[in-house]
């Protein structure tokens, strides 16, 4: 039984309107389309039709054919359960609404997504310059969403929550949100993520009223080479971005990381972390190195000390009591000394004279040991004379 053409017209509406994600898109540019499925789809085929009716879909195409078909070619990622749809060089016969479907072997097939395109030929309501964005772990990134029409700002996660107002957070990520103009007086919807973890990595929407765009966030670890040139680079204000010459949302990957006022304080509170880390590491080998000298330089010392000791124990004088030959000198006065003995009795001077006696010493302090040898002893008897001047003498 065929539809009368009044009611196909209102099926044909309604299946553009309900459920459907508007997207805007200019003449000539391309867009990615991201379609999340459920675990128990993995081995299922994935396909990418046009409506042709509430349920009539014509296959654009498939993961089990050639994955590109003219202008759309499809991927599927069963790791992170997306597959997703680019189509490029887009024209006004393009815009149709699309559906993003699981096939199911001898039942029916399951409808993901259904997706609004409208192309237009001057400015999109709502556009982004880049859908594919990359940044660190830890760092920040920013989106900047260009749109005409009216309604509420929302940053939403594929399939999860969605921020709105001013400020909000996504899995435990800050997520702020500003509306401002640019030099071309369009108003631009800014997203800056702070914080950025590892499993930010997802597809979020840019949504202003009715009208969506789909913008990819991959996070990735942050390198050796990023973490030193953080530390000795200078906080510079954010670059805003600059729009291409066609407002499309095409899909390119950059390594640039746009950085908003968060992320730019984000990036100077580590970089103090660091610098503070560092001080401290230069403290400590100060430190430690101050300690090594001390002990080495009292080593030395006692060393030393210990050489010192040695070396005067060495130079004491040999025991008394030992046997070595000694000599033994006796002063005595003029008077015992007779003129036989005086061998020099015309000097002039007073002259000290000393008689050098060899004798045998005899036993010491009741010793009772008898002399040896080596025990003779020479004895020195000085006796001093004071001889008077040679006038005197003869007077």
């Amino acid at each position: 039984m065929a539809l009368h053409p009044s009611l196909l017209l209102l099926l044909l509406i309604f299946d553009r309107i309900s459920a459907a994600r508007h997207v805007s898109v200019q003449t000539g540019g391309s867009i990615t389309f991201p379609c999340s499925y459920d675990l128990n789809h993995i081995n299922h085929v994935k396909y990418w039709c046009q409506s042709l009716g509430w349920d009539v879909c014509s296959y654009v195409v498939r993961t089990d054919h050639p994955k590109s078909s003219g202008k759309t070619s499809i991927s599927d990622d069963i790791n992170k359960r997306i597959f997703t749809v680019i189509m490029t060089d887009l024209v006004s016969r393009d815009s149709n609404t699309y559906r993003c479907v699981v096939e199911i072997n001898g039942g029916t097939d399951f409808m993901i997504q259904r997706f609004y395109l409208s192309v237009t030929p001057g400015t999109p309501e709502l556009y982004v310059e880049q859908q594919e964005v990359s940044g660190v772990e830890g760092g920040s990134v920013t989106v900047c969403c260009y749109y005409s029409n009216s309604g509420d700002m929302k940053w939403c996660r594929m399939g999860g929550d969605c921020v709105s107002g001013f400020s909000g957070t996504l899995n435990g990520t800050s997520v702020t949100l500003t509306r401002t103009s640019d030099a071309n007086n369009r108003t631009v919807f800014t997203v800056t993520m702070s914080g950025l973890k590892m499993e930010n990595t997802d597809w979020y929407w840019c949504r202003v009223g009715e009208l969506e765009m789909p913008v990819h966030i991959t996070v990735s670890q942050q390198t050796a080479t990023q973490r030193t040139s953080k530390m000795t680079s200078t906080t510079q204000d954010p670059t805003p971005q600059q729009p291409s010459a066609s407002p499309t949302a095409e899909p390119v990957q950059t390594d640039n990381t746009s950085q908003g006022d968060e992320g730019n304080m984000e990036e100077v509170h580590q970089r103090s972390i660091d610098v503070k880390v560092l001080l401290i590491s230069l403290g400590m080998l100060v430190v430690v190195t101050a300690g090594i000298l001390v002990t080495w330089k009292m080593w030395r010392r006692h060393k030393d000390n210990k050489a010192k000791d040695q070396t005067t124990n060495n130079s004491v004088s040999p025991n008394p009591g030992s046997h070595h030959d000694v000599m033994y000198s006796t002063v005595m006065p003029d008077q015992f000394r007779t003129e036989e003995k005086d061998p020099f009795p015309e000097a002039d001077d007073d002259v000290t004279y000393s008689t050098v006696i060899l004798q045998h010493k005899t036993q010491l302090k009741g010793q009772t040991k008898s002399a040896e040898p080596d025990d003779n002893v020479v004895y020195s008897s000085l006796a001093l004379q004071v001889t008077t001047q040679r006038a005197a003498a003869a007077q």
